[in-house]
């Protein structure tokens, strides 16, 4: 039962808004993402190809992103994040180096490559002012047919997973990047890719265990700063709601069993696992009321003001408790301060410098040599 707090609606406004990560077009700020800015106060926003040119562009556009919320009173700085996964994920492409996929590293084995590999995308990732890369993915891959996850996982082998997962994290974290482990409670073995449809996974809790919860179980230990949700059913957990949905999945095995502290982030709520279901207000409130701390909004302008204006509605009525939000908001809090405090803004010249440095171009032929090849 919550607990009604009489709250002025600009902090609420205020506090729902931080908790939104929003995509938008091209390589400048876009009127539509000012105005979330401006009017709602997102607190992250995600870069895609689509906002990608150079270097010196890309650093000029988070000094942009950087002013526009300064401009409209934010307290804490903008989270700038991407997908820098390495193989066929990969936002920032030439002349930033071109990393094989993570697959590569799992036939290695090496957790020292690993670690390297983490150490060098935030040394291309930092100077442009990108302080979160939403990496690794650490699914076990199981299943030949999966259509979406692949040599995006480091392999089958749940401890080889978690493993790689760890030594990564602390090269991306210890370099002044958030990590994110990818995609809880497990999109290894499915056979739907969740943009398009809604997979399902059928294994009991002892698998599950054993296999898609192991490396998630590790990349917590390592300290990982946030955790990203799956749009995948899982049944054993809860039958009715995706993981990015479901408090089962969320608040009592990732929070309460796995003792996760950190920022939850859901995977973005316009994919069709989640889409073809929900309309973007009730997606965006089912997640917060399930324990997601940031939700992405990616492409849709309509869509990320439904969403947004769907939980202030929510936080309005007592349907998400204004404790539950001050919680997530602290979690947010804590990562920003880590990784942005003291704020350094982008550096165009050190981003020009260390993308495709020579050094890291080498370590990418040292992983797969044909990759590599390709930087």
């Amino acid at each position: 039962m919550h607990v009604r707090v009489v709250v002025p609606v600009k902090e609420i406004v205020r506090r729902v808004g931080a908790r939104f990560m929003v995509g938008f077009d091209g390589f400048t700020v876009s009127p539509e993402l000012r105005h979330l800015i401006g009017a709602f106060g997102v607190g992250q926003v995600i870069l895609f190809s689509r906002n990608v040119d150079a270097p010196e562009q890309v650093a000029e556009l988070v000094r942009e992103l950087q002013s526009a919320a300064r401009e409209a009173g934010r307290d804490a700085p903008l989270l700038v994040a991407v997908d820098q996964e390495g193989g066929r994920v990969a936002r920032l492409k030439d002349p930033w180096t071109a990393w094989p996929p993570l697959r590569s590293l799992g036939r290695l084995g090496s957790e020292d490559l690993a670690r390297r590999m983490g150490e060098a995308l935030a040394e291309e990732l930092a100077p442009c002012g990108i302080r979160w890369n939403l990496a690794p993915v650490v699914d076990v891959d199981t299943n030949p047919a999966n259509p979406v996850i692949g040599d995006r996982s480091f392999g089958d082998d749940p401890e080889l997973v978690g493993r790689l997962a760890v030594a990564m994290i602390q090269g991306l974290q210890g370099s002044g990047v958030a990590a994110c482990a990818k995609h809880f409670p497990g999109h290894g073995d499915t056979n739907i890719d969740s943009h398009l449809g809604l997979p399902c996974v059928d294994h009991p809790k002892v698998r599950l265990e054993e296999v898609e919860l192991r490396p998630f179980r590790k990349a917590i230990q390592a300290g990982v700063a946030g955790i990203m949700t799956a749009h995948v059913l899982v049944r054993e957990l809860d039958d009715r709601r995706p993981a990015t949905l479901s408090p089962l999945v969320i608040e009592a095995v990732l929070r309460r069993q796995m003792g996760y502290q950190g920022v939850v982030i859901s995977d973005d709520l316009e994919m069709q696992a989640v889409a073809e279901r929900w309309r973007p207000a009730e997606a965006a409130v089912l997640a917060a009321v399930a324990g997601c701390d940031v939700l992405a909004v990616c492409a849709s302008h309509q869509a990320q003001v439904e969403a947004i204006e769907g939980v202030i509605r929510a936080v309005e009525s007592g349907a998400i408790g204004w404790q539950a939000l001050e919680e997530a908001d602290r979690r947010i809090d804590r990562l920003k301060e880590r990784f942005l405090s003291p704020y350094r803004g982008p550096e165009p010249r050190r981003a020009r410098e260390a993308a495709g440095a020579a050094e890291h171009r080498q370590l990418a032929r040292l992983i797969d040599p044909g990759e590599g090849a390709l930087a």
